[in-house]
């Protein structure tokens, strides 16, 4: 286990390691930084590292068995019913669990944190049961995403403009990495008592859905509520002037997160007992260890939203408000796409769905090659996202023909690509998008003079909605790529065609 331990670690500090160079480096060329604060963020670096080191080892013990326990079992029961009122009442305990929703609810003036984290509760627990079912009755998943993305898009057309970002961005932190392995497992254990060609590719697909559920929930909040003349109002930090105040603030820091922690995961543990009470599922060797898993994972969110929140949110906001407010602001566009391309192998969600997406595709979509695709969806969506905080552009002019394309790639490309470009989208706006991308485009926005309801929020939204784009237009490749080799054969993915994607 130590070993393992080990490999996660040192596969974590690899994905850091590139991010944190180039803050560090910035820091002495472009923005110097008090020295208490550059140190709060090593120091919160090196918290990052830890944390995602257990909790990803913690995600492959514990959440992702028991996603697939329910998954399974849920399909084997002959109650429609149940299985309705299970899925609600899971997607409703893991959203509150998720700890992004709840960085983003403290961060949206005029409606109350737990308001709006209840409505996304129930959005995504709707659409968890629409996921469930989709798989279930074998209901093709760009339907339904054209579907509902066109009913988000004329309701947004009737809410506050000031809202809509905050109501994109939702849609967004709500799959990050309490949510996304146990979805993504549900998803695998509910495809896998299907005996069809076509249970892998349906076994994806459950994130998407269950990122539209709160864009729909908080975009008719946000008209209730009315909350276009609120303002927002910028965090301020402690300063840190010796390295006996870096530790006192982290150390301050800790029992909150363990708190909240607590708190939120307390009833996915309540609930895995009921289950295991009533199913008997889990063997006495196979609940020591996801118990273990429970308490790596545990020890890895307190650890990492530690060092994110404390280390990374007060480099975020000052790099954007000194580089905006200079004359070199032209310089935030190719830094944000650096910082994209790195920042998304920091998100320890993404481990989660390339790992997973690897098994369930035999090794024929590596690891590597979704770990690109999604580089470069990142990278592009904060090379977007900085245009439109520079020039003020509103945001319906590039959601609308962004999603007009990522929809219309749907019909084009193998259905498994559909489920996973959508998944990822979610995936991608995890705790590093709230805690550093977020406070980055609002120290932006300060620096420019602009609206930060409507420029800054949004961010998430651009994170979120690029890779739909990207990893379609690979699965695109893929398939033609297929089709010039094999002209007489319908392209099925194979291992043996795992290079043709590695090239990409």
């Amino acid at each position: 286990m130590n070993k393992i331990l080990k490999e996660k670690i040192m596969e974590a500090f690899s994905s850091v390691l590139p991010i944190t160079a180039i803050v560090l480096i910035v820091s002495v060329v472009l923005v110097p930084m008090p020295a208490g604060t550059i140190l709060m963020f090593i120091v919160g670096s090196a918290l990052l590292i830890i944390g995602m080191g257990f909790f990803t080892l913690g995600a492959d013990m514990a959440m992702m068995p028991l996603g697939e326990g329910i998954g399974i079992h849920l399909t084997r029961t002959s109650h429609i019913v149940i299985i309705l009122m299970v899925s609600f009442i899971i997607g409703l305990i893991i959203t509150i669990a998720e700890p992004d929703l709840q960085v983003l609810a403290q961060q949206v003036p005029s409606i109350p944190a737990i308001d709006l984290i209840l409505t996304v509760a129930v959005g995504v627990g709707l659409f968890l049961v629409i996921a469930i079912l989709r798989v279930f009755f074998k209901i093709r998943l760009s339907i339904l995403l054209i579907i509902f993305y066109l009913i988000i898009f004329a309701i947004a057309w009737f809410a506050p403009e000031t809202f809509v970002p905050v109501a994109f961005d939702s849609g967004g932190v709500t799959t990050g990495p309490m949510t996304v392995p146990f979805i993504l497992a549900m998803g695998v254990g509910v495809a896998s008592v299907r005996s069809d060609k076509n249970s892998h590719d349906d076994s994806f697909g459950l994130v998407a859905l269950c990122s539209v559920g709160p864009i729909l929930s908080v975009l008719l909040l946000g008209i209730f509520y009315n909350p276009s003349a609120s303002e927002v109002t910028t965090v301020l930090f402690p300063a840190a002037e010796t390295s006996r105040d870096v530790v006192k603030i982290f150390a301050m820091q800790f029992p909150h997160y363990i708190k909240d922690v607590l708190y939120a995961t307390a009833a996915i543990i309540v609930f895995f007992i009921i289950f295991q009470l009533i199913s008997r599922r889990y063997k006495k060797h196979q609940l020591v260890r996801i118990g273990i898993g429970f308490l790596y994972t545990l020890i890895g969110l307190v650890v990492f939203l530690t060092g994110v929140n404390a280390g990374f949110i007060p480099v975020g906001q000052l790099l954007g408000s000194e580089l905006a407010a200079s004359p070199i602001k032209w310089v935030l566009l190719p830094l944000s796409m650096v910082i994209g391309y790195f920042i998304v192998a920091a998100e320890p969600a993404v481990h989660v769905l390339n790992k997973q997406v690897e098994e369930i595709s035999s090794g024929a979509i590596p690891k590597k090659a979704m770990a690109r695709g999604l580089a470069c969806g990142m990278s592009l969506s904060l090379a977007i996202t900085m245009i439109r905080i520079l020039t003020g552009i509103p945001i319906f002019w590039i959601l609308v023909p962004g999603y007009f394309l990522a929809l219309v790639l749907t019909f084009f490309v193998p259905k498994i690509f559909t489920g996973i470009a959508f998944d990822s989208g979610g995936v991608c706006s995890g705790p590093m998008t709230a805690a550093f991308l977020l406070p980055l485009a609002m120290g932006t926005c300060e620096g420019v003079g602009g609206n930060i309801m409507t420029d800054a929020f949004g961010i998430v939204a651009m994170v979120a909605m690029a890779p739909l784009i990207v990893i379609q237009l690979m699965g695109l490749f893929y398939a033609r790529k297929m089709k010039a080799a094999k002209p007489a054969q319908v392209p099925v993915i194979s291992t043996e065609d795992a290079g043709s994607i590695t090239e990409f």
